[in-house]
């Protein structure tokens, strides 16, 4: 009798538990990227909703940011109103971490942007 009797089994039980070690790794930072673009999508779009009502104040814009946070399932952390420009930060609670992933994004005028590095 040979002395390597099933140590096929035990290989393919090790490749298996690799495999799957692997494949849920490859999942959870997939969902990780996921929980990010959500956070940044919801403040991108926070920040588009604010700079439409910027004319109109600062509670109006800020109260725009919230209703578009959270439609998007996102907690609206800052609004930040200077001139026509508006910087918001927003939070999504993550799928796969035990906190919460956060977003900051600015929007207002094009003609307000710095254009010194465009004009080279």
């Amino acid at each position: 009798m040979r002395t390597d009797t099933g140590s096929a089994t035990v290989w393919w039980v090790c490749l298996c538990l690799l495999l799957w070690s692997v494949t849920l790794a490859a999942a959870a930072v997939a969902a990780s990227r996921l929980d990010r673009d959500r956070a940044t999508t919801a403040a991108d779009l926070a920040a588009l909703a604010a700079a439409a009502r910027a004319v109109h104040g600062v509670s109006e814009a800020c109260d725009g940011a919230r209703a578009t946070a959270e439609a998007n399932d996102a907690s609206l952390v800052s609004c930040e109103l200077n001139g026509h420009t508006v910087d918001v930060t927003v939070t999504v609670s993550s799928t796969v971490l035990d906190r919460d992933v956060s977003a900051h994004a600015r929007a207002g005028p094009a003609h307000e942007a710095d254009t010194s590095e465009v004009e080279r």
